[in-house]
């Protein structure tokens, strides 16, 4: 067994989708809801809008004659953000239930709505 085959890890299950309504449960941004952007499985986690802004300071080059400081939304992991239900209005945990069309969909387990937008 080599070295790079031992330390791969299984990809965790997720259950967030871009354009999913989420809030922010974790970090400085803690509290702030917004929507997916981006989601990265291989490294879990989530681009949300507006939330988790850094700066980059960019030298000027032939796409960006200027350069300066430029303010983009960092990727921050998903187990700090929870999926918003539209009709409870609060951060809850999903479950995942077959329908009778053999469909998969995401159900807020609260209320026991479908999430799914």
């Amino acid at each position: 067994m080599n070295r790079s085959s031992r330390n791969k890890r299984p990809l965790k299950k997720c259950y967030l989708k871009k354009d999913d309504k989420v809030k922010i449960i974790a970090g400085k941004d803690k509290g702030k809801i917004g929507k997916i952007l981006k989601v990265f499985k291989k490294n879990q986690k989530v681009s949300v809008e507006k939330i988790n802004i850094v700066k980059c300071h960019n030298k000027p080059n032939a796409k960006n004659s200027q350069g300066g400081i430029i303010e983009t939304e960092a990727p921050l992991h998903w187990s700090n953000v929870m999926l918003m239900c539209n009709k409870c209005m609060s951060a809850v945990r999903v479950k995942i239930q077959q329908l009778e069309d053999d469909e998969k969909t995401r159900i807020c387990k609260k209320c026991g709505e479908i999430v799914d937008a």
